[in-house]
């Protein structure tokens, strides 16, 4: 949404007004010349010293402005409705757009070049511009506007061969909503890594407790990132949100790193108990599981809407179980070494959350196993 709201006192203080629409007079709503701060949310607005879109200029782009250069002088305001996505300028040495010619697509000081004080006339081609007559956005400035053609500076603009810098206007930021294509997921690769390995021994007649103890915390991990497609619109500095799962959420921030890890811990049950003469071994094993969903953006910018693909990419360790196997010690007094092992079950999910207890299993065979996140989790 296109708004600016206007406060008749330096940081956003004392009366205030709120505009969707262009604003021909102020003083009709009681608010002319009395305009000390303000806010712009999406496209630019202009203000103006005089009614009717008259008078001197100001050009305030999204952002919040705590004191205005020009306290209690704006009489009008005026929304930039026009598209500024891809600006561009043609800048002629002579009148009627004649002689050398410079096209210009980005801000520019002509100070640092050949076509400085040399411009006569131009023609916009795409977008809003301002023209200023000193580098560094200084002095006189006036705008150009989509479609315009100024054929003589002198007779127009009294800026003849005075140009030396000048700048498009930048577009608000667009909102974005990012939704998870799931259905089309690729699974890339699934792979259990070993973090852990316990062995018990009880050379006893009787069943011993396990000095391990019942249970005992583990690290889990889950990466992710996304990257843009390569024909992207979107700008440094543009941020939304990716809603994983209920507990994940991802923010994506265009033009710093667009990965994180996050890094929790998870509760593995162990058995209780070694039954006699038996050597207990207990594998931990987290389950990493790599994966990429499409991502469609939906974008918003000045009442027109596109649509473009990202990739969220994930690699997910959250999940881990602990699987055990017993194997009988030679009987007391005898020389010979029995070979069998009891192998473990099959694998079971035993719903054991993160951070919560877990029952104890005593029976040998038994497969416990701890996800670490939540049913939903991309990473399941």
């Amino acid at each position: 949404m296109n708004k600016i709201t206007v406060y008749e006192r330096a940081d956003f203080e004392g009366l205030s007004r709120e505009f969707t629409c262009d604003v021909p007079d102020l003083h009709e709503l009681d608010f002319g010349d009395c305009i000390a701060s303000l806010k712009v949310v999406g496209q630019p607005w202009i203000a103006y010293t005089q009614p009717k879109y008259e008078g001197e200029p100001h050009v305030f782009e999204e952002g919040e402005y705590e004191a205005v250069e020009r306290p209690n002088s704006f009489s009008a305001l005026r929304l930039v409705h026009h598209d500024l996505l891809d600006p561009q300028i043609t800048l002629y040495e002579r009148p009627h757009l004649q002689g050398a010619c410079k096209v210009v697509s980005e801000e520019t000081n002509l100070a640092y070049g050949y076509f400085n004080d040399r411009v006569a006339s131009h023609v916009v081609q795409r977008g809003v511009w301002l023209l200023y007559q000193h580098p560094n956005r200084g002095g006189w400035h006036c705008l150009a506007w989509p479609g315009e053609r100024v054929d003589d500076y002198g007779a127009q603009l009294r800026f003849q061969s005075r140009l030396s810098h000048l700048r498009p206007l930048q577009p608000g930021r667009p909102t974005v909503t990012a939704q998870l294509l799931w259905d089309q997921k690729r699974v890339e690769e699934e792979r259990e890594v070993l973090v852990d390995e316990i062995v018990g021994v009880n050379e006893t007649e009787s069943e011993q407790a396990l000095a391990a103890g019942s249970t005992r915390e583990y690290s889990t991990t889950l990466w992710q990132s996304f990257r843009f497609s390569n024909a992207t619109s979107l700008r440094a500095g543009l941020s939304f949100t990716l809603a994983v799962e209920a507990s994940n959420v991802f923010t994506v921030q265009k033009g710093r790193s667009e990965s994180s890890t996050r890094r929790e811990r998870s509760e593995v049950a162990l058995p209780a108990k070694v039954p006699p003469r038996t050597q207990l071994t207990v594998h931990v094993l987290r389950k990493e599981v790599t994966l990429s969903v499409p991502v469609l953006l939906t974008i918003t910018q000045n009442e027109a809407v596109r649509t473009e693909m990202g990739e969220y990419r994930s690699v997910s360790g959250t999940n881990v179980c602990a699987r055990f196997s017993m194997k009988p010690l030679p009987a007391a007094g005898t020389g010979t070494e029995q070979q069998t092992e009891t192998a473990a079950g099959a694998r079971q999910e035993c719903g054991v959350q993160m951070g919560q207890g877990a029952a104890i299993g005593t029976e040998p065979g038994d497969n416990l196993c701890a996800p670490g996140a939540e049913s939903g989790s991309p990473c399941q």
